[in-house]
């Protein structure tokens, strides 16, 4: 029978060696992601002298997200992982796949590696802008959904191509996937709530920024998406046994 199975581990965990490379491969990839997603709006905003949107801007945040998100999750995949987003960690979460007090590290280590990459960006382009996400034409409870869907979309395909056990030989592109999913996000939701799908990429520029509008869409949506992705794929395709889960604590 499919089972839901949660660990909390212990508050030891969070002192041992190996969590603590990991949390930092997650500090080192979320701030590769960060600065090269972030720093190409920034460039496109210099390079144009212009702050609006446009379908050339559009294209270029898709490219460079997407293709950040592939290093930064092949960098850390054989360390930590490769999250580089709180979501994904509480999918992995619901779906037994890491503890509570891991994946409380992990989210520290995010959100620092977020901020500081904002921090370094502010400093090497001389005190520019790392603009916060925003929401454009629709209601705040549209950008709700935007961001529930695109963010399942993303642990799903997390699931399927990196945690999933069966997932044998497709695992070396587990990394492409995930970095081709959000960059098709982006290209569908980038005009209306900058397609986020991650709490530490909005969490970073908001703070270095001081700009909070509507922030809390961009934890609850991209939480509520991977909790359910994580939630329905460990329920309907993985099917663990009370054997298979007694044997692996």
């Amino acid at each position: 029978m499919p089972i839901i199975r949660f660990a909390v581990g212990r508050r030891e965990e969070v002192t041992q060696p190996d969590a603590l490379k990991a949390a930092l491969a997650e500090f080192i990839s979320t701030l590769i992601f960060v600065f090269a997603g972030q720093g190409s709006g920034m460039a496109y905003n210099k390079l144009t002298d212009s702050g609006v949107a446009t379908p050339s801007s559009l294209l270029i945040a898709a490219l460079a997200h997407g293709f950040g998100l592939f290093v930064a999750v092949s960098v850390g995949a054989n360390i930590s992982g490769g999250h580089v987003n709180p979501a994904v960690t509480f999918g992995a979460f619901i779906g037994g796949n890491i503890t509570l007090f891991r994946g409380l590290l992990y989210w520290v280590a995010q959100l620092l590696g977020s901020t500081v990459a904002c921090l370094l960006l502010k400093f090497t382009t001389g005190g520019m802008v790392t603009s916060g996400f925003a929401l454009s034409g629709i209601s705040v409870w549209n950008g709700l959904v935007f961001e529930i869907v695109m963010t399942f979309g993303l642990v799903y395909t997390v699931y399927a191509t990196a945690i999933d056990p069966k997932k044998s030989s497709i695992g070396v592109i587990g990394p492409l996937a995930i970095g081709l999913v959000v960059a098709a996000n982006i290209l569908v939701g980038g005009v209306f709530t900058g397609a986020s799908m991650n709490p530490a990429v909005s969490f970073g520029p908001a703070l270095v920024s001081w700009e909070w509008g509507n922030h809390w869409v961009y934890w609850v949506g991209p939480i509520i998406g991977g909790g359910l992705a994580g939630a329905l794929y460990e329920l309907l395709f993985i099917s663990r046994t009370h054997e298979e889960l007694h044997e692996s604590y």
